[in-house]
């Protein structure tokens, strides 16, 4: 790991320069979404000063270069996670669009009645309902893995759960909420050993941590731009070629077609376009090149070595916090930069309110996973997320917030 120079990262960000209610910004909420960097929002203004037009539609010099840059951000992708082959990389929304589509073409043609689903108690909204509607609508079950009080699969009587007619197991490689790293690698060998695919949401790893496709040997992988420094509005589905050429698309328009007439039905484009309907959104997909290219420039592995610093310093102070609970493992060795929490006396509403009185912006709520979040017997949880910008001092002064607001409001 090279020691990096947070400073001069953070001057690549202009937002971390304003103030908030009179303080200087503290932004930690960044496994919602991350802040961008100036070489991120040129290249969107730069594109639609100097380049726009759209792709795969024209011979003249705009498109041709609009298509190439689009296309050129697909195969930065596709390095990035060791995929064989850009044309396994779809352009999507976000990772819920991701999700959607795999459980809609992939599912609707590969679940049956008596089959069944796996996944785990940790996931996201987005990894537990297009299961369920997918479920309920070819009589299939909804299975879990058991997981420990801790916030770990437990794998006791895993051989069990995935079985026979167990058709995809779909996980979450991090909790949003737990910062859980779950063992992928070992969850999809014993998938595969009973014949079934999985899907991995990793909306929080791919920006984190270095993630290999290839080597994991997964057939489904989601992920979202703007938890990487991207922009929002654009996502990722990695699939397994064989498996993307058996499904049938997922929406229908311009450039998913092959041919059409008005006798005959119509023919599908090859990948990754017969995922890709309609115009899609090029601007933001180069942009999302530009981060990749940010991200590469200070290294994958130096951005998760620094996260993981933060994580253990802030986890190793809130842990002798008499009255704040943390979520998860209290093992702040193997887990990602997210700590969820409550605290005995305060409301998680009231806390982020009085923080972000002091420019601390955290997330509360249940995060979007809310039968995790109630099986801790709460209704909501406060969290901070860190990311490479973040800083050891920004972690002193939400700890010193905590203790002053705890007095406040326990006095």
């Amino acid at each position: 790991m090279k020691k990096l120079d947070i400073q001069k990262i953070r001057s690549d960000f202009p937002i971390l320069s304003r103030k908030v209610n009179g303080n200087k910004l503290v932004y930690l909420d960044n496994a919602a979404t991350t802040q961008k960097p100036n070489s991120v929002i040129d290249s969107i203004s730069n594109f639609y000063k100097t380049s726009n037009s759209n792709v795969h539609r024209g011979v003249h010099t705009l498109s041709i270069e609009s298509t190439e840059n689009y296309e050129f951000a697909r195969e930065k992708i596709a390095k990035l996670i060791n995929s064989p082959s850009p044309e396994t990389v779809i352009w999507t929304r976000n990772t819920s669009e991701s999700i959607n589509l795999v459980a809609f073409t992939w599912g609707e043609k590969n679940i049956m009645s008596g089959d069944n689903i796996v996944i785990t108690p940790m996931e996201h909204h987005s990894n537990i309902v297009p299961w369920q509607q997918i479920a309920k609508k070819k009589n299939a079950e909804i299975r879990y893995l058991p997981m420990s009080n801790d916030g770990k699969i437990e794998f006791n009587n895993i051989g069990k759960i995935i079985d026979s007619k167990t058709k995809i197991v779909a996980l979450t490689h991090v909790s949003n909420v737990l910062g859980t790293i779950n063992p992928a690698k070992k969850i999809i060998d014993i998938a595969h050993d009973k014949n079934a695919v999985v899907l991995l949401d990793a909306a929080q790893s791919v920006p984190h941590m270095p993630v290999d496709v290839s080597d994991l040997d997964v057939d489904f992988l989601t992920f979202s731009l703007h938890k990487m420094m991207g922009p929002t509005g654009i996502g990722i589905l990695y699939g397994r070629k064989q498996l993307l050429d058996e499904m049938p698309p997922y929406m229908f328009g311009g450039d998913m077609i092959l041919e059409v007439s008005y006798e005959k039905d119509a023919k599908w484009n090859s990948l990754p376009y017969k995922f890709e309907a309609g115009t899609p959104n090029f601007a933001d997909a180069i942009a999302s090149g530009v981060a990749v290219d940010y991200l590469n420039q200070i290294g994958i592995d130096n951005i998760w070595q620094h996260e993981k610093l933060i994580t253990e310093y802030a986890m190793s102070k809130m842990l002798s916090l008499k009255k704040i609970h943390i979520l998860g493992s209290p093992d702040f060795k193997d887990r990602g930069g997210v700590i969820s929490f409550y605290h005995e006396d305060i409301h998680p509403h009231d806390l982020g309110t009085a923080l972000d009185q002091r420019g601390i912006a955290i997330r509360t709520g249940h995060h979007c996973a809310m039968p995790l979040v109630r099986s801790y017997d709460i209704v909501a949880a406060a969290r901070i997320s860190f990311y490479v910008y973040n800083t050891i001092d920004e972690v002193d002064a939400f700890l010193y917030s905590l203790e002053q607001i705890e007095g406040y409001f326990t006095k």
